[in-house]
């Protein structure tokens, strides 16, 4: 199964809980028969339901506790004692965030007094997220001041809706990430390798002994497509590594999201990652120990072509909504790196794009960007934030300083590729 879930932990994190922590369709063999997904059907999380499984057909809205269909409706209402309602995504899955809007959007009708809590943003940018909600910053500024292209490696237009209606509602927002050069320093070295004011964003050292969980990482991390360079003898020292930085994101989120949460007695609607949430093992799981508050968890799977549907586990989410497989993202992925450099004005590619609009057009490691449609830019926020207006059928011209001559590059937008 290809990791759909990018996080941004560094090269072996973003390959490995990068994608496919979140519930994506199962991936398909060379023959294009039906690989299943190990993380569905995991013996793990609720004693009680663990050994049962339920079939989620796309549409269809499913509640782990009885293994049957409750519609959306319900649902809502059943939530109505939860303090904590998370709800997973695929990052460039379209239909996933429409549920995510839809349930807050529900919620608010039943309970005005909501706030949203995001995985998307570092707890660095709040007083932004702040002025966002207040009306203050139209969303060019937001975009601009947030720097959600050098945060976030997908589209402001899969969180737009969300993002309009805590708007429009004066709902707080509230960032439960920390930047990410912390959560990669916890992977490479270990938590005391951390400053105090770096473990001052952290609440304690993330327990890393709960067996479900590493059972759940392990899994995910052993069905990836894994590179070359992370197997032989090393791995298990790289596994080791990611579980602690995967340990370390799920504390300080459930922490984030409890502080939330108390800070002005709402409700919250948590948005992440499914892999951050599945069998209620992650942060939503932490947000519980730390506050011991109720809370559900609503993840969404996609039923490939010619399924009727997906087994999961009962014990897999409090609720499981089916949805039909993509045929690929909403918004072309870029693929592309920058990085600025010491007495240099322009930005640099890095690394040499693998995937993506940018893995077919040419470019190099070190690349030196000249130009983008004949201006130049000097800020990563810039440049991604003009690239993200593009979609299937636009070109853009580069021009880039490569071993001393200048070349042109077109970064072409095809049709979306098909989701693995």
């Amino acid at each position: 199964m290809k990791l759909a879930h990018r996080c941004l932990l560094g090269a072996a994190a973003l390959w490995v809980l990068g994608t496919a922590a979140r519930a994506q369709a199962p991936a398909q063999t060379q023959a294009g028969e039906d690989k299943p997904d190990a993380t569905l059907t995991l013996k793990i999380g609720n004693p009680k339901l663990k050994d049962q499984t339920m079939a989620v057909a796309a549409g269809a809205v499913l509640s782990g506790s009885t293994g049957r269909a409750v519609g959306f409706d319900r649902m809502i209402a059943e939530m109505r004692a939860s303090r904590f309602v998370h709800v997973g995504e695929t990052h460039d899955s379209l239909p996933m965030h429409d549920i995510q809007f839809r349930v807050l959007e529900a919620l608010h009708a039943q309970d005005r007094h909501l706030a949203v809590g995001m995985e998307m943003l570092p707890v660095s940018v709040q007083e932004t997220l702040n002025k966002w909600s207040a009306g203050i910053l139209t969303k060019e500024e937001f975009i601009r001041e947030v720097r959600w292209y050098v945060n976030w490696n997908f589209n402001f237009g899969y969180y737009e809706k969300i993002f309009d209606f805590a708007k429009e509602h004066r709902l707080p927002v509230y960032a439960l990430n920390i930047p990410r050069e912390i959560i990669s320093k916890i992977r490479t070295r270990g938590w005391d390798a951390l400053s105090d004011e770096e473990k001052a964003l952290i609440p304690a050292a993330p327990d890393v002994s709960h067996q479900d969980h590493r059972t759940l990482i392990r899994t995910i991390f052993e069905s990836a497509d894994l590179p070359p360079q992370m197997k032989g003898p090393g791995l298990d020292q790289v596994f080791e590594g990611l579980y602690r930085s995967q340990s370390a994101w799920d504390e300080v989120m459930g922490a984030n999201a409890v502080r939330g949460a108390a800070s002005e007695g709402r409700r919250v609607v948590v948005c992440t990652g499914s892999g951050h949430l599945i069998y209620n093992l992650g942060l939503n799981r932490r947000a519980f120990e730390r506050s011991g508050l109720p809370f559900k968890t609503v993840i969404a799977v996609a039923v490939p072509p010619g399924k009727s549907s997906v087994t999961v586990s009962r014990s897999f989410g409090d609720y499981v909504i089916g949805i039909v497989a993509e045929d690929g993202p909403a918004f072309p992925s870029i693929g592309l790196g920058f990085k600025n450099v010491e007495n240099l004005t322009n930005l640099v590619v890095d690394p040499k794009p693998t995937g993506g609009e940018a893995a077919k057009a040419g470019f190099e490691k070190g690349d030196v960007v000249l130009s983008v449609d004949g201006k130049s830019y000097d800020d990563t926020n810039e440049i991604r934030t003009y690239l993200a207006r593009f979609r299937a059928g636009d070109k853009v011209a580069f021009k880039v300083l490569r071993d001393g001559q200048v070349k042109e590059v077109a970064l072409e937008f095809g049709k979306n590729e098909p989701k693995d």
